[in-house]
């Protein structure tokens, strides 16, 4: 064998070891996002988007819901985001959804990720909000109210409860409610929020069930509450 030929075959052998690495290396990048995006964190998406897995099967990650936002709400998530890599979501807490009466995301994607049957924003359920009572002024006894007056829905939406204060027979608390069929989830109770450490007061969580479980043991504890009955 001469000297050229056994360069030529090193050569193949290398270039197959290393695409073979790369294969290696791309499956194991493709098997990571894939395993990360199965544990993913729910996070808030845009107004219209469609349930769990259809959502994430439909949406393309083109961004074109993102860039049409005049808020800058929407993100597209990175590597280290806790949405799946690459799905438009937001953070209440930073930025809010405002609301857009002509809906510019839903109008904007192309493949009915976000739904083109949602023609009012006061239709939208991007996820329901829920007061912690541990960390709520109002809870604690302060007349604060300020996501109640956030809500574009207020008294609809979210409306103040008067409760009795534990160990107290004179003063009363006046505490946010929340009606987990009327909230939308837009989040501008969350950004007002006045509460920061640990955390604000009140998040968005995904799903009627969490939210009206968290809600009726709170409700309980209230002796006039405007969604009984």
């Amino acid at each position: 064998m001469t000297g050229s030929a056994k360069t030529t075959r090193r050569e193949f052998l290398t270039k197959a070891c290393e695409l073979s690495a790369a294969g290696f290396v791309t499956a194991f990048a493709w098997g990571s996002l894939s395993l990360r995006d199965a544990n993913a964190r729910w996070m808030p998406r845009p107004p219209g988007a469609v349930d769990g897995k259809d959502f994430l099967a439909l949406c393309s990650r083109c961004g074109q819901c993102v860039t049409s936002c005049p808020y800058e709400t929407l993100r597209l998530a990175g590597p280290f985001d806790p949405a799946p890599g690459g799905t438009p979501f937001f953070v209440p807490e930073e930025i809010p959804c405002y609301m857009c009466k002509d809906i510019p995301c839903v109008k904007a994607c192309p493949t009915g990720a976000l739904s083109p049957a949602l023609t009012g924003i006061s239709d939208a359920r991007m996820g329901i909000a829920v007061v912690d009572p541990a960390s709520c002024l109002s809870h604690q006894g302060l007349r604060c109210e300020v996501c109640y007056r956030a809500c574009p829905f207020i008294d609809s939406a979210i409306a103040i409860g008067v409760s009795v204060r534990e160990g107290d027979a004179i003063h009363a608390v006046f505490e946010p409610l929340v009606d987990p069929e009327k909230c939308v989830g837009c989040g501008l109770c969350v950004q007002r929020c006045v509460v920061s450490d640990p955390q604000v007061a009140i998040e968005i969580v995904r799903d009627y069930g969490e939210a009206r479980r968290r809600i009726d043991e709170e409700q309980a504890k209230h002796v006039s509450n405007p969604w009984a009955g």
